[in-house]
């Protein structure tokens, strides 16, 4: 990390992320996704609420501002382009795109990405299968999300994999072992339990991934195609 990167910012993409992900956001989660001391982000989250951006609840749990949201959204957007662009024009490999990625979120304009939309095709997803929030502002149709679960939630079966969540993306090492295995969003795979953990397979495949209670929540598949 640099500095380009903008902290608040990265706060609000880490609780966005969260939501997605279906955790209820909380300083403490925060503090875990980001590795920050509890005593920074319990500041960093005040002067957020000073700015207008969050609302800390009674149970803690913290809930954006209109204008909150949509910094966050705004912010989701750039990165999941700037991976794409870094995957597909300047040819960065795919496990190395989302912590570039995270320096390009901040200082790309909207007239970019906007000319990467139209050289990208309208893309909908980003490498890793998570939707583009914020199309619609931009004037393009709002993506609509398929439905998935983790890994962790499901029983063993054929699913697709839909989506690899954010803390998955941080490790370069694993995400290497997944893409030479064939494991890329929107490939079929076979999900059985491995002792206290699972395996999954690309259909088709007799060498698959064995995995941890800690990836198996942040991988999500689904029994429906992505269209």
């Amino acid at each position: 990390m640099t500095d380009l990167i903008d902290t608040t910012e990265m706060y609000l993409k880490a609780i966005l992320e969260l939501e997605e992900e279906g955790i209820t956001p909380m300083r403490a989660r925060i503090a875990e996704r980001l590795d920050h001391s509890g005593p920074t982000v319990s500041q960093t989250v005040a002067r957020m609420e000073r700015d207008g951006l969050l609302v800390v609840e009674d149970d803690r749990r913290l809930n954006f501002t209109d204008e909150g949201r949509l910094t966050a959204i705004e912010v989701m957007r750039k990165h999941r382009l700037a991976e794409l662009m870094l995957l597909e024009i300047v040819g960065l490999s795919w496990e190395k795109i989302h912590d570039e990625a995270c320096r390009w979120e901040h200082v790309m304009s909207e007239e970019v990405e906007r000319k990467l939309l139209e050289r990208l095709n309208n893309p909908t997803h980003s490498p890793f299968g998570m939707p583009i929030p914020g199309l619609e502002l931009l004037g393009l149709p709002a993506v609509v999300s398929t439905p998935c679960q983790p890994v962790t939630e499901a029983g063993p079966g054929n699913f697709q994999l839909c989506r690899i969540g954010e803390p998955v993306q941080i490790d370069p090492a694993f995400l290497a072992q997944m893409a030479g295995l064939g494991l890329r969003p929107g490939v079929s795979v076979g999900v059985s339990e491995a002792g206290k953990g699972w395996l999954m397979t690309a259909n088709g495949a007799q060498e698959g991934l064995l995995l941890d209670e800690r990836y198996g929540q942040h991988l999500f598949i689904s029994p429906m195609a992505i269209k």
